[in-house]
């Protein structure tokens, strides 16, 4: 699949991020890591949910210190203990899965690591993903772009210095988007979707609503498969925009 230049798909570098996360990729060869944007206390940034072995959802969490309002490239973790618990989380949630041994080895290399700042962490993570999905994409930090504005102006001050054309974001985006404003500056928009298909998990019943690493995990090679038939694409409608 040749990548699209004239795409921009920008994402907060989350932890150890949901399949859909990647599945806005396939077709991109760049990701902007929206790290200069207030950090939120009980969001994705710093949590997710990995499948213990009874197909119980587990959340790993990682702790964060700072001041209110932080930007995320600031957010501090709190302590080096997370660590080791969640690398037993992991080892016991996913020894017996069929993928463990290949990348057993590359995951214990960033969980042996002391991290100092969230974003960095969640970057490692994040390309150690789309490395295992096949997906060959230059992630760039928004705080480097220096971008200016909130919200829509933010993004097509992003598209104006990246040189796209075409902004990708996902349904909650019709909570804040203007789509005239980007209309205006001659930036189209695309919204992704993904479908969270059942994949096979090792035992049990499928359970939903996971980090991507489960998915690789249980189905290696295949994953990118489970992602490029579960992910859709469709031109932004005029209910979605913002009224007012």
């Amino acid at each position: 699949m040749t990548a699209r230049t004239d795409v921009l798909v920008v994402h907060q570098p989350a932890y150890l991020p949901w399949p859909g996360y990647f599945s806005r990729l396939l077709d991109v060869d760049r990701l902007i890591l929206l790290d200069h944007v207030q950090y939120t206390k009980g969001g994705w940034q710093n949590r997710n949910f990995v499948r213990s072995p009874r197909g119980e959802r587990v959340r790993l969490t990682v702790p964060v210190t700072g001041r209110f309002g932080q930007p995320i490239r600031s957010a501090r973790i709190a302590d080096d203990r997370w660590r080791a618990r969640h690398w037993r989380t992991l080892t016991e949630c996913y020894r017996h899965a069929r993928y463990w041994p290949q990348w057993e080895g590359p995951l214990r290399a960033v969980y042996g690591r002391s991290w100092t700042h969230l974003a960095d962490l969640n970057q490692e993570l994040i390309r150690l993903l789309l490395d295992a999905f096949g997906l060959q994409i230059e992630l760039v930090r928004s705080s480097v772009l220096t971008p200016r504005g909130t919200k829509t102006d933010m993004l097509i001050d992003l598209c104006t210095n990246t040189g796209t054309r075409v902004l990708r974001v996902g349904t909650g985006a019709a909570e804040y988007l203007d789509v005239g404003l980007l209309a205006k500056a001659k930036i189209g928009v695309e919204v992704a979707t993904y479908s969270s298909p059942p994949y096979d998990q090792g035992r049990g019943p499928f359970t939903p609503g996971l980090s991507a690493l489960d998915l690789l995990l249980h189905q290696g090679p295949q994953a990118r498969a489970v992602l490029t038939d579960s992910a859709h694409l469709r031109p932004w409608a005029p209910e979605m925009a913002v009224l007012g």
